[in-house]
């Protein structure tokens, strides 16, 4: 006769992953009102350093060949939030070196190309021309948006989880 099978083992209770939205908004709860302050302030100046130049904003300074697309608006507001967010995380003190700089600059700069108008952007047309800039560049613009949202959303993400996973010390 052989051993009786082995009762398994009790499995503890899962704890959320560290990678979590749960978790990053437990680390959203801990912020303190100055850091608040700051992400709305970094939110409104990633707004206006994005919107003006790319005339999402209007102002007398930049003008647009092609009009404003309905989706320039949320993509520029979502940028702005997720942005704040990035930012803001890093005025927690001692919060630990956590990745996730590199996405939300790329985050950042894929927002700038997203919403610029398509026959503006130097680059594009020295290589694309104008038809070129319209034909291909302007349907590539919202995924664009989409992929540079998805950045800054890891890369906030990526920072918040390192402040629950490793929090700073209390003063």
């Amino acid at each position: 006769m052989g051993l009786p099978p082995a009762s398994p083992a009790p499995v503890p209770p899962t704890a959320p992953s560290s990678r979590s939205p749960r978790t990053a908004l437990g680390a959203l709860r801990l912020w303190e009102p100055r850091q608040w302050t700051a992400a709305a302030a970094f939110a409104v100046a990633t707004a206006v350093v994005v919107g003006v130049p790319t005339a999402v904003v209007p102002t007398p300074f930049f003008g647009r060949e092609v009009p404003v697309q309905w989706w320039n608006y949320p993509a520029l507001a979502s940028t702005a939030l997720l942005s704040g967010l990035v930012l803001g995380t890093y005025l927690r003190p001692g919060t630990p070196a956590v990745s996730g700089g590199r996405l939300g600059s790329l985050g950042g700069v894929l927002s700038f190309f997203a919403v610029g108008c398509p026959v503006c952007n130097k680059i594009v047309l020295l290589l694309l021309g104008t038809g070129g800039a319209l034909t291909y560049w302007a349907p590539l613009q919202p995924l664009l948006a989409l992929a540079s949202l998805a950045l800054l959303a890891e890369a906030a993400l990526r920072r918040l989880n390192g402040q629950v996973v490793c929090p700073a010390p209390s003063a």
